[in-house]
């Protein structure tokens, strides 16, 4: 590692060459600002390893383009912001029922509406664990750098093809524009789907094996007769009413990723041993708390900071650690919205302390000035 040389990257190229480590081979995308450099790089950079770009007619299309690109065995991605990211809801829920490996990354921005396009917000955090109806299971993941954006899309395709499900990469305008020097890694574990023994009259595409909640996964094209629906449906695939069937498909999909968080889970920590005031941060704005983390304790002030780069699942164990034994007495949570993140925050910390979201929704980035007084002002 120390002989190499740093590559200076924006972090939407970033995430292009971090998808092609992983295995990517068919993008499926619309444009719209400030995710367009992901489809742009994409177009160019497929074609030079076999893989295929398409530039669909909207956004709903291009998630369904992908979720079928997925079913022929082919690792796909999609990319999206702000409304795109709303108009494909609806397919991604489809993809968490049908159980279809796919990343979804959505460069967060102003809303709502068209709101500002250029400008930075995570305002889609919860977006991203409820925007589709009903209960599933949500991946999502927020990279704080360059280098995490193309290291964490390693691991949300990881994610998608171990788990079975669309996994979102997410993160805010400022982290997908900038430019750093990335130091790419040795090698980069790539997962890859399990697939079912050869074929064999009365194949069921929806059974597990034994100690398993994620079925193999067939692809079209390889022999295999399976249906794939967004109903409800058994494990031969075919829609069912049956209520225990039912019951037992939904707490299956959202078990196969909640009871295995411990192994999903991504997350940095700073100064956390001594502090009495932990700040929870993601994105853009964990750089910019990191920085009043370190003006606080040259002030004699014991602050620590807590990146959960899974939003979802979030490490709710490694938090839990944390602020147990009553050592913490303020939990700042600074974010580009008029607060979601720090709902899940509060949920989990109870009681144990105060719990204090600093929003901001103006389309502007946090100017260290600014968070330290309004830090100080509830410390």
């Amino acid at each position: 590692m120390s002989g190499k040389k740093a590559v200076l990257l924006q972090g939407n190229e970033a995430c292009v060459k971090g998808a092609l480590t992983a295995g990517l081979r068919f993008f499926a995308g619309y444009p719209i600002t400030p995710s367009s450099e992901i489809a742009e790089q994409a177009s160019i950079e497929l074609p030079k390893v076999g893989g295929c770009f398409m530039q669909m007619e909207d956004e709903i299309a291009s998630m369904g383009c992908a979720l079928g690109a997925s079913l022929t065995g082919v690792k796909s991605m999609t990319a999206t912001s702000g409304p795109g990211f709303s108009l494909k809801q609806e397919l991604i829920g489809f993809g968490a029922m049908a159980e279809i490996p796919v990343v979804i990354v959505s460069i967060m921005r102003m809303g709502p509406s068209t709101g500002l396009p250029t400008s930075p917000a995570a305002g889609d955090i919860m977006q991203a664990k409820w925007g589709t109806h009903g209960d599933h299971p949500a991946i999502c993941i927020c990279p704080t750098s360059v280098k995490e954006m193309h290291d964490l899309t390693v691991a949300a395709f990881n994610y998608a093809e171990k788990y079975r499900t669309p996994v979102m990469l997410m993160t805010d305008e400022v982290i997908a524009h900038m430019r750093e020097g990335v130091v790419f890694e040795d090698h980069y574990e790539v997962i890859d789907r399990v697939h079912p023994a050869p074929y064999e009259e009365g194949y069921l595409p929806y059974a597990c094996e034994e100690g398993s909640l994620v079925p193999p996964m067939a692809a079209y094209g390889e022999g295999y007769r399976f249906h794939v629906t967004g109903l409800s449906h058994d494990e031969s695939g075919f829609p069912t009413n049956s209520p225990a069937v039912n019951d037992r498909l939904i707490r299956r999909l959202c078990a196969k990723v909640e009871a295995d968080a411990d192994n999903i889970v991504i997350y940095d920590e700073y100064m956390t041993g001594d502090c009495g005031t932990l700040f929870v941060a993601y994105g853009s704005v964990a750089r910019t708390s990191l920085y009043i983390v370190k003006q606080l304790r040259a002030q004699g002030i014991k602050a620590g900071l807590f990146i959960p780069k899974t939003i979802w699942p979030f490490p709710e164990k490694a938090y839990q650690k944390i602020i147990a034994g009553g050592r913490v007495k303020n939990v700042i949570v600074p974010e580009m919205n008029m607060g979601q993140l720090v709902l899940e925050v509060d949920r989990i910390t109870k009681t144990q302390a105060s719990v204090v979201g600093i929003p901001k929704v103006s389309g502007e980035l946090f100017k260290t000035e600014e968070l330290y007084e309004k830090v100080m002002a509830v410390i």
